[in-house]
């Protein structure tokens, strides 16, 4: 059997603050397959890693994303709200990540946050900084908005794309493929033996999120899942190391 690729969930977020380098180092020191990431973009459309498109649950600061500038929201307090020790963290750009990123032996997903504010061109800017560092090959872009899916796969056409959705639907493997996906990330409850036939016979990936108990791990593992999401990959790692000396007995 395949082994599962376990991606952290906004770098190692049960550790640090989600959508920081802490996180993001923690990720990569734990072992992990791939991290996924969050983009928005500020008021001077500059692609940003943070999650919510209001900085209000994760920084010392009120209001939306973007209207914010680069200038503005770098000086935030991104990490005290997660605890005190993490006080020096800001939000951080793409740029920053990919520069680091781009020399770590890890995939990436980068999740276009445009399902309630469509930002426009953030496809092309994403892309561009992608393109620019070498990183189109082991990166798959997702979004819950089949625009954003649409945009991305015009710009070209060999990207990887993921619709994501937390909604059940007929057919929903071949409804993500025939709108230009190549693969399909999905909630957990939405998970069972009949959508990974259907990814299988449609050719399409089908990873998890988010996936943090140990009955959700061995349940993806056991039905052979493309890949998780989760906030603890250290401990997906462990699960998933059981895993694989029960099933080899």
């Amino acid at each position: 059997m395949k082994k599962t690729l376990i991606y952290a969930h906004r770098g190692a977020s049960k550790l640090a603050p989600e959508n920081t380098m802490p996180a993001y180092k923690l990720a990569s020191e734990s072992g992990a397959d791939g991290i996924e990431i969050d983009v928005q973009l500020t008021k001077d459309r500059i692609p940003v890693l943070i999650h919510d498109e209001n900085v209000r649950r994760t920084t010392n600061g009120t209001g939306f994303v973007q209207e914010y500038t680069l200038d503005h929201i770098k000086k935030l307090d991104a990490g005290s709200w997660f605890s005190t020790k993490f006080s020096d963290c800001s939000i951080v750009t793409l740029e920053e990540f990919l520069c680091w990123f781009k020399f770590k032996p890890m995939l990436l997903n980068v999740e276009l946050k445009t399902n309630l504010i469509e930002y426009k061109d953030i496809e092309n800017i994403v892309y561009e900084s992608l393109m620019k560092h070498r990183m189109l090959n082991r990166t798959v872009i997702s979004s819950f908005n089949l625009n954003s899916i649409t945009r991305m796969h015009e710009l070209d056409s060999n990207v990887q794309t993921a619709f994501l959705t937390s909604t059940k639907r007929q057919n929903l493997a071949k409804f993500a493929k025939e709108n230009g996906s190549t693969s399909l990330h999905v909630k957990y409850r939405l998970l069972d033996k009949k959508l990974i036939k259907d990814c299988r016979r449609n050719d399409i990936a089908l990873r998890v999120y988010t996936i943090n108990r140990p009955s959700y791990m061995e349940k993806c593992y056991n039905l052979g899942c493309d890949a998780i999401f989760t906030d603890v990959p250290h401990e997906a790692i462990e699960y998933r190391e059981r895993f694989q000396k029960v099933s080899h007995r």
